[in-house]
């Protein structure tokens, strides 16, 4: 199933958009991979790899970081 924003997750993005794109598209990214509960699970087992997934997902995700994504 597609993810959907909501309109919360819609104004909060464009809230960190204001303030800086790249968080707000990792916010963006986080919220299409949580679950039901909101938990987001990342295979890693230490930061570095952790954090090499995300830069991964984010480079899969969006064709520019910078960009509006909604």
């Amino acid at each position: 199933m597609p993810f959907k924003a909501k309109r919360k997750i819609k104004r909060e993005y464009n809230r960190l958009f204001k303030k800086d794109p790249l968080i707000a598209n990792t916010f963006l990214l986080l919220a299409e991979l949580a679950d039901d509960k909101g938990e987001v699970k990342i295979q890693g087992s230490n930061e570095k790899e952790v954090a090499q997934e995300l830069s991964r997902l984010m480079d899969a995700r969006f064709n520019d970081p910078a960009e509006y994504a909604l």
